[in-house]
């Protein structure tokens, strides 16, 4: 499978929000977040999706490119 910039970027953008959901998720079962519950919950929120979407959006590009 051959990657592209977009794709790299795309699958870039995916590690990041998944380590930032994660994050999220110890912060919040920590008890005391460092932003609070509620700016932590929508982080949390935000970055769950969109680390499917760009993960999808990533192997999509590259299964394009591909051909």
């Amino acid at each position: 499978m051959i990657m592209t910039p977009k794709s790299a970027i795309l699958l870039g953008g995916s590690c990041v929000a998944a380590i930032a959901a994660v994050g999220c998720v110890f912060e919040l079962t920590s008890g005391n977040p460092e932003y609070g519950t509620l700016v932590t919950g929508i982080i949390l929120a935000v970055s769950a999706p969109l680390t499917v979407i760009c993960f999808l959006a990533a192997v999509a590009d590259a299964r394009a490119n591909n051909q």
